[in-house]
């Protein structure tokens, strides 16, 4: 079967989204497309957790196709978003010989993508680097060239834009995938959809039995769906300057979750699900949006097994300061991403931190 294509429509930078089971064995040919020499040594970038299960084939494809690459594995989760092994990758590029002709691959979920993404944005001012996830969350991240590391006061501080090559999105990767990552790959796909596109939403609702069970064609859609919302978005925002901003539905409360745990409680997906629906209820309050719409939200949430509810052991006043820290305030404003109506959002400037929290006060005591 033919992968689905996209392209991120950015001018001279533009580039292709595939999406279809079987694409890591082309990847040397897909390379090849791009304009990749086989004279240029590339960077294999994953996790102790992917390299199990892919880092051999793909090298082994990259070999077939006349490429030579070295690998560098990180331990797996967020706690691989530090600088430290930012530095560590960067070593191994640098003893590698790598050049300015050279290309990173990131191979694996959103933490990679970010981390080898920076790794190849700033390793000499610069380099070009392919995004192939093997996480469903990933369908996001993977998207729209914002690559980061961590610092421990907030996610993503330190940073930069810088777009991929291409999208290789092989959907075959996705079979081993816990359960628990997969649910987290959803919420994103939610989160397009309630940014952008009711219709999308319901049918979210009505395939969620199929989807759950990673039935191949409509996981296919759902990705192709969520990406093209994602590509609209980038290519009319590139770097988050006004309307770009909308795809953090949920991400402020979510973000301030995953800091709060130090990144090893609530995993990405879980914390926006729980931030979507309080966003909900917070435009409720507000006036913003009808009643109705948070109790929709958290019902196509729950429908992919995820979390709805207030994070157990975590302070709705930290929350709040940690929300203050978040990159999308401006001047000390509390600015959010909520939403009028399932499929269209605003971002409101200069939000009352008083209701925020008697809005998540709320949430923890139900």
């Amino acid at each position: 079967m033919e992968p689905r294509k996209l392209t991120v429509e950015l001018g001279e930078r533009s580039y292709p989204i595939l999406i279809g089971e079987g694409l890591l064995q082309q990847i040397s040919a897909l390379l090849a497309e791009r304009g990749v020499s086989s004279s240029s040594k590339l960077l294999v970038v994953t996790d102790t957790n992917v390299a199990k299960h892919y880092v051999q084939p793909l090298c082994d494809q990259l070999a077939a196709g006349g490429y030579k690459a070295v690998q560098a594995v990180v331990e797996a989760g967020e706690q691989a978003k530090r600088l430290a092994v930012y530095e560590q990758v960067m070593t191994t590029a640098i003893e590698a010989g790598l050049d300015r002709k050279s290309v990173v691959i990131a191979l694996g979920g959103g933490v990679i993508g970010d981390l080898a993404g920076f790794v190849a944005a700033t390793f000499m001012r610069g380099i070009p680097f392919v995004q192939v996830p093997t996480t469903l969350l990933a369908h996001d991240s993977s998207v729209g060239g914002k690559v980061a590391v961590n610092h421990p006061l907030g996610k993503n501080m330190i940073g930069a834009f810088h777009q991929p090559l291409m999208v290789v999105y092989d959907t075959g990767t996705l079979s081993t995938l816990p359960r628990r990552e997969i649910a987290a790959g959803f919420a994103e796909i939610i989160k397009h959809g309630l940014i952008a596109d009711e219709a999308f939403v319901e049918w979210l609702e009505r395939n969620a039995e199929p989807l759950n069970r990673l039935a191949p064609d409509l996981l296919a859609q759902a990705i192709e769906r969520g990406c093209a919302i994602k590509a609209s978005v980038v290519a009319a925002d590139e770097t988050e300057q006004g309307m770009r901003a909308c795809l953090n539905l949920g991400h402020t409360f979510g973000h301030a979750f995953e800091s709060l745990s130090a990144y090893s409680g609530l995993n990405h997906g879980e914390a926006i699900s729980i931030g979507m629906v309080l966003a909900a209820r917070l435009a409720e309050r507000m006036g913003m949006a009808g009643q109705g719409v948070a109790d929709q939200t958290k019902r196509v949430l729950e429908l992919y097994g995820l979390p709805t509810k207030w994070p157990a052991g975590i302070d709705p006043e930290e929350v709040l300061t940690a929300m203050g820290r978040d990159k999308k305030g401006v001047g000390g404003q509390l600015v959010l991403v909520l939403p009028q109506a399932i499929g269209k959002v605003e971002i409101v400037r200069n939000v009352d931190p008083d209701l925020v929290l008697q809005v998540m006060k709320a949430a923890m005591e139900e």
